[in-house]
């Protein structure tokens, strides 16, 4: 068996040398479409980098500025409300719980000087806050109690746990 001469006939010469040159010819032009493409990729890349830094930057400027106006508004911080619950009731069996708000509500009339007062100078005075509340007496159905503060929170409002005690 032999390979047949090929070589002496001019039309697959023309062929093959047609496809050698056209393959020559189209990985000439996939080459230069190629490049043109990379080359565009890597402007647009540069571009969104360069886009990204700068968005980044005025990220931390933005975030410098809040940290900033945050601190401002925490020192400027009031008092809004003041709420008052009274614990320990239960043990001397007083059910009006008329009577109970009533006493919350003398607490927290006793306690309305601290409103819109700067939330730093009230927690400098929270003793002064806790006397005032210590001292006072109140006559729950004939009977004189007086309170013990458990918790005191401060923030816009002043959140405070009072425990009644009996009087004696």
């Amino acid at each position: 068996m032999r390979i047949p001469p090929l070589y002496r006939k001019p039309s697959w010469q023309r062929f093959l040398a047609g496809a050698a040159v056209g393959g020559c010819i189209s990985w000439i032009i996939f080459l230069y479409m190629f490049g043109v493409m990379q080359e565009r990729n890597g402007f647009l890349i540069e571009e969104q980098a360069n886009k990204i830094k700068q968005l980044q930057d005025q990220i931390t400027i933005w975030q410098e500025d809040y940290r900033e106006l945050n601190k401002k508004n925490e020192e400027m911080l009031t008092i809004q409300k003041v709420e008052v619950h009274l614990v320990g009731y239960e043990r001397y069996q007083i059910k009006d719980r008329q009577s109970i708000f009533n006493v919350e509500e003398s607490i927290q009339e006793d306690l309305k000087s601290l409103l819109a007062k700067d939330l730093s100078t009230v927690h400098k005075n929270k003793d002064i806050v806790k006397k005032t509340i210590e001292n006072k007496v109140e006559n729950i159905n004939g009977k004189k109690y007086k309170f013990i503060v458990k918790e005191m929170y401060f923030y816009t409002t002043i959140n405070i746990t009072v425990e009644l005690r009996l009087a004696g």
